[in-house]
């Protein structure tokens, strides 16, 4: 069975246009977020899912210099575009990632592959139906297979934009299961993702901290840098995330 990391990458966020090529400690971070995919025990291959706006050209050449996989496709249908990454690089198993997660840690994407691994019969594996992690540390695993039946079923805009929500909007449906971050690291209010200004200068902190003694840094090592320093959390707790729906 082949696992991929698939990264919905496009630089026209509307909050904060070309996040992901901001820089953290010298790299750009889509880069960091690749480094970081790159130690997963489980992950086969990294696929970069783009869009064809030549705006993207750029993500196309982080992929060829970072030695992962591309796809191109439709900037507002994510749904589409992530089922299409998946079949053309005969990917079974997708592991969900968004670009907007520089922080994310190997340790964290790979309790939830091996939740899936251990529990064949799941439709749909995340860390956050109920968040218990933070912000910026969600990974959703699934199978193309029930991806491409989802893509077959729903023309709502929310779902085309929103991989997964079709699926974990239905229990009813589909089999899905829920991982908690341990005691330590249960902090869901912190705000570790990079929608804002404010967040970027919550990330590139902790970067500039943490990376140069160990640029494999967790999110144990983080939780006890922000308890160290909580007037880093303040900088950017008052934004607010954008809600699916």
């Amino acid at each position: 069975m082949k696992i991929s990391a698939v990264v919905a990458s496009r630089m026209t966020s509307t909050r904060l246009p070309g996040k992901i090529m901001m820089d953290l400690c010298g790299q750009p971070a889509l880069i960091r977020l690749i480094e970081r995919l790159k130690n997963s025990k489980y992950i086969h291959q990294i696929v970069i899912a783009t869009t064809t706006n030549q705006q993207d050209d750029i993500i196309v050449e982080v992929a060829n210099k970072m030695g992962v996989l591309y796809h191109r496709g439709s900037e507002e249908d994510v749904l589409l575009r992530t089922v299409e990454a998946a079949l053309a690089t005969e990917t079974d198993l997708i592991v969900q990632i968004t670009s907007d997660c520089p922080l994310l840690d190997a340790e964290t994407v790979d309790k939830v592959i091996e939740h899936r691994l251990e529990n064949p019969f799941l439709d749909y594996v995340s860390n956050s139906l109920v968040r218990t992690y933070p912000m910026g540390f969600s990974v959703e695993v699934f199978k193309t297979a029930a991806l491409q039946k989802v893509e077959q079923l729903t023309q709502d805009p929310a779902d085309r934009e929103h991989v997964s929500l079709y699926m974990y909007e239905r229990p009813e449906i589909f089999h899905l299961s829920n991982i908690e971050a341990p005691n330590f690291l249960r902090h869901p209010e912190y705000r570790l993702t990079l929608d804002t200004k404010e967040d970027y200068q919550v990330i590139s902190n902790i970067y500039d901290k943490l990376y140069p003694d160990n640029p494999f840094f967790n999110l144990y090592d983080i939780t006890r840098y922000l308890q160290g320093n909580p007037n880093v959390v303040f900088i950017n707790q008052n934004i607010k995330q954008k809600k699916a729906r």
